[in-house]
């Protein structure tokens, strides 16, 4: 039951929410806390708030406070990787990611979670890559006071499908990587590829394990397949030849060396002609050219994916198509921009 007060009458009780302060521009929090003692130096400041009354709470068995409809959701919210405190401010409740890694977020599970009245949670993209200590959502109960049988109920409806939210580790990966092309096996140009694969692969935590350089020829470039995974390598890296001209051998190789599962093109630009396919349970990625010109591409959007334990298909690449589209920014600001952002 909630019950309201003359802001005079008020002095000696404690009250029963956050009162929020905002300073357009300067500030935006709670000027007086949950279970702060109103005292008579308090009254000027909260006139000046707007307060005229003040709420006192007596709740029945069956109701919940804001405070504590917000740590049960939370806690029915967060998954692997998931950190919160139950500390709420304003009623709202925000979790962290408790390790570095792919952030996921069951976009389905979380439309559902958020058409029920009354509640709601904000979370960063699905496959955003952070770091330990980021926030990556929050929750609250937008009433002051709900009945407790509708939070135990969306809390549950949370829970029903698995975590809404997880942090997936990236694995170390050992990735063998084959630099196609005659003209850079028979040394008229340079190679650029490879310190490019290094860097990314490094900054995800991995490294490259084994190097080959092959020509345009098919039976060339699986032998080396076949001898990279020999050696142990648990991830694929196939530059070039991925394009529609005679000598682009590429994707014969990888039927050859023994792909079961391969799928050839991608909703991105740049980067619709890259593949993704399997070796059995090692990925391999056929990686277009474009990645030479372009600093982000499908590449980007896919590995980390990848390293974070998910099995690309058809459906996976077409979803990219939404947000997939590259705005050849003079500045690139990837990943603070809208590519690869999906639903």
């Amino acid at each position: 039951m909630i019950k309201t007060i003359k802001l005079e009458e008020a002095v000696g009780t404690r009250l029963a929410h956050d009162i929020t302060e905002i300073r357009p521009g300067e500030f935006k929090g709670p000027a007086f806390v949950k279970g702060h003692l109103v005292c008579e130096a308090d009254l000027c400041r909260l006139q000046r708030l707007g307060k005229q009354r003040l709420y006192i709470l007596d709740l029945e068995e069956d109701e919940i406070h804001e405070n504590d409809a917000a740590a049960l959701l939370a806690h029915a919210l967060a998954g692997e990787g998931i950190s919160w405190d139950n500390n709420p401010r304003e009623g709202k409740i925000k979790l962290w990611a408790a390790r570095d890694g792919l952030l996921q977020v069951d976009a389905s599970a979380l439309a559902a979670f958020n058409m029920v009245d009354e509640v709601m949670c904000a979370t960063r993209h699905n496959h955003t890559l952070v770091q330990q200590g980021e926030l990556v959502a929050a929750t609250r109960a937008i009433p002051l006071v709900m009945k407790r049988a509708a939070i135990e109920e969306v809390a549950a409806l949370a829970r029903r499908h698995g975590a809404v939210l997880a942090v997936r580790p990236l694995r170390r990966a050992w990735a063998g990587l084959v630099i196609t092309g005659s003209e850079v096996y028979h040394g008229l140009i340079q190679d650029r590829f490879a310190p490019i694969l290094t860097e990314k692969l490094a900054s995800l935590g991995s490294e490259i394990a084994a190097l080959d350089l092959a020509p345009d020829d098919a039976a060339t470039i699986s032998r080396i397949i076949k001898s990279h995974l020999g050696r142990g390598c648990d991830l694929m890296l196939i530059t070039g030849g991925m394009s529609v001209d005679p000598d682009d051998v590429t994707r014969q190789a990888i039927v050859r060396a023994g792909a079961t599962e391969i799928h050839y093109g991608a909703a991105v630009l740049p980067g619709a002609m890259g593949l993704v396919a399997y070796l059995g349970d090692v990925p391999l990625l056929g990686i277009p050219a474009c990645a030479l010109h372009h600093r982000i591409t499908v590449l980007d959007l896919v590995l980390p994916r990848l390293l974070a334990g998910e099995r690309l298909g058809k459906k996976e690449l077409a979803a990219l198509g939404h947000g997939g589209l590259c705005q050849d920014c003079p500045q690139c600001s990837y990943p603070h921009c809208p590519f690869g952002k999906v639903i």
